[in-house]
């Protein structure tokens, strides 16, 4: 029992030493979006002298906040809806007709996992402005879901071979077809490794910079990443502001993450770990 609390104190000591680590950043980012720019170059750990909210109210104004958080809405359903009905279904396909097509099928989109995706972003970009997609944020969805999909499938996979076919077969008895049988008894058995699925793209589409970058020329139409980019000057940054823009925009997907983390990792126990 003594040995049991000694290892408990000392586990407790180290976890608490690695959670101020972790935390130290976003004390400095939270203290210094309310002091004004003399301040944070004068002492960038020192307590602000006086709390200066209207780098707040500058940054929502300059960054346009609620039409780019629209956007980034916009963008982020767009894909993550697409991802989880395209992703399912195409698993389900896949698990459910076996032979050498699906196999070689399933093979690629597992390959494409492993390609990065800054060798294919000159090709995407020209593909994009060809067919029409560029410039627009619910082609930017769309071209997510061709990103994201491969993960949806390896995901869904798994998880679909370890439903038995008995209740597809009582559907197939009762009259239903293939699509009422997926909508009706497999989609809601997947519910569990859908919401992983659905979480991890909302984290990854929210907060990706690079992509949207290179889709999206009019500035009406940015997101939020790209948006608070805008208030980097080519000489001069205007600390408050980007710091204050950079807490409006991460607190809505933190405060999302704290309350779904834990469908996180047993979707993907149940459904990676599984078939």
């Amino acid at each position: 029992m003594r040995q049991s609390r000694i290892l408990l104190i000392v586990n407790t000591i180290i976890l608490s030493v690695f959670a101020v680590i972790s935390f130290f950043p976003i004390y400095m980012v939270v203290i210094n979006s309310l002091k004004s720019q003399d301040e944070i170059f004068n002492n960038v750990l020192a307590l602000p002298s006086k709390l200066h909210f209207e780098n707040y109210t500058e940054a929502f104004s300059q960054v346009n906040l609620l039409q780019v958080t629209m956007n980034s809405v916009i963008v982020t359903s767009v894909g993550v809806i697409g991802i989880v009905i395209v992703g399912s279904l195409a698993a389900y396909k896949l698990a459910r007709t076996p032979g050498k097509i699906s196999n070689i099928l399933f093979l690629m989109f597992m390959s494409s996992m492993l390609i990065p995706f800054h060798s294919i972003m000159i090709t995407l970009t020209q593909a994009a402005k060809a067919i029409g997609l560029q410039g627009s944020t619910f082609g930017l969805g769309f071209i997510y879901i061709g990103l994201g999909i491969n993960m949806a499938i390896f995901l869904c996979h798994g998880f679909v071979k370890t439903i038995p076919k008995e209740l597809e077969e009582s559907a197939k008895i009762d009259g239903a077809g293939e699509i009422q049988t997926f909508i009706k008894i497999i989609f809601p058995l997947l519910l569990p490794i859908l919401m992983t699925i659905a979480i991890l793209n909302i984290l990854w589409i929210w907060n990706d910079f690079l992509l949207p970058l290179l889709m999206l020329t009019d500035v009406n139409k940015y997101t939020l990443i790209l948006s608070v980019n805008m208030l980097f000057g080519e000489y001069v940054n205007d600390w408050p502001k980007i710091l204050a823009s950079l807490i409006m925009t991460t607190v809505p997907i933190v405060v999302f993450f704290v309350f779904f983390q834990r469908y996180i990792l047993e979707g993907i126990a149940e459904g990676a770990m599984k078939g």
